[in-house]
């Protein structure tokens, strides 16, 4: 079981690097916290993968992290958040975790033109968290879905403005404006790189929800609630892991993350991720 132990880190994971934008949020509103970054980049994407799938890895990235001394789990990504959340909950009652919901409920409230575009994997629009969110809070909205095909792989090479990422981020909200969308919701945790591509695509006139600060509010809210808040000091420091290729990850955490570090290297073996020697 995780230490309940204010100077534990917090643990955060994802299929690649999208959760970085998740980590990054996390770090500015807590740069005194120690963290914890797991790439689950050797079966990236998880948006095409079978829900048994999904919770098997998030169970054993669980794992991995608790073995670490992570005090809380943030499941940085959105497939597996509507794929392994419940799931995950039940199977480690004791440990605070945070996950990701589609913001589908500021965009409700937020909306003048009544149409607001959600870019999200079909994963998540498939699972039962999202039609949740949808049934409580898009009365009366319409709403424009894109699953952008091909957006995460872009965006785990690094490609944040390349040709061929603008391509499929116009294929995505050319039909969304004609139909007056004036907020768009990002649906993924690896979207909210490619904001600024989106505004340029979309316009100063539609507004982009992007969900890392709440999810970082919500981790400092249940970090003091559990008195496991780490006090203001120095700043915090960060490990990061890949099921991929680590030199691939490290070459990218400037560009993503604003800070580099050493990636180390995690294999599967079975349903349990563990750290190569």
């Amino acid at each position: 079981m995780q230490p309940q132990h204010l100077n534990a880190p917090i643990g955060v994971f994802d299929s690649g690097v999208g959760g970085l934008s998740v980590l990054r949020a996390i770090r500015r509103q807590m740069p005194a916290e120690d963290l914890l970054y797991l790439a689950d980049q050797g079966h990236v994407p998880y948006g095409s993968r079978t829900l048994e799938e999904i919770r098997a890895f998030s169970e054993g990235i669980t794992r991995f992290l608790l073995a670490q001394g992570a005090k809380l789990i943030v499941v940085a990504c959105n497939t597996a958040s509507a794929a392994a959340l419940r799931y995950l909950r039940e199977t480690f009652p004791d440990v605070p975790m945070v996950g990701m919901e589609p913001a589908v409920k500021p965009a409700a409230e937020r909306t003048q033109s009544g149409v607001v575009g959600v870019l999200a994997t079909p994963a998540t629009f498939q699972g039962a968290l999202y039609a949740s969110v949808v049934e409580r809070f898009a009365n009366g909205v319409k709403l424009l879905q894109s699953t952008c095909p091909g957006l995460v792989a872009r965006i785990e090479q690094g490609d944040l403005d390349a040709p061929a990422t603008r391509a499929i981020l116009d294929d995505a909200l050319r039909p969304m404006l004609d139909e007056g969308i004036d907020t768009v919701v990002l649906g993924c945790t690896h979207y909210p790189f490619v904001i600024p591509l989106i505004e340029e695509i979309a316009g100063e006139d539609v507004r982009v929800i992007d969900p890392a600060p709440a999810v970082a509010r919500q981790v400092k809210r249940l970090l003091d609630a559990n008195g496991l808040g780490r006090p203001a000091g120095k700043r915090g420091e960060i490990r990061f892991y890949t099921s991929g290729e680590p030199a691939a990850m490290q070459s990218l955490l400037p560009k993503l993350l604003g800070e580099g570090g050493l990636v180390r290297a995690v294999h599967w073996r079975g349903n349990l991720a563990l750290e190569k020697a």
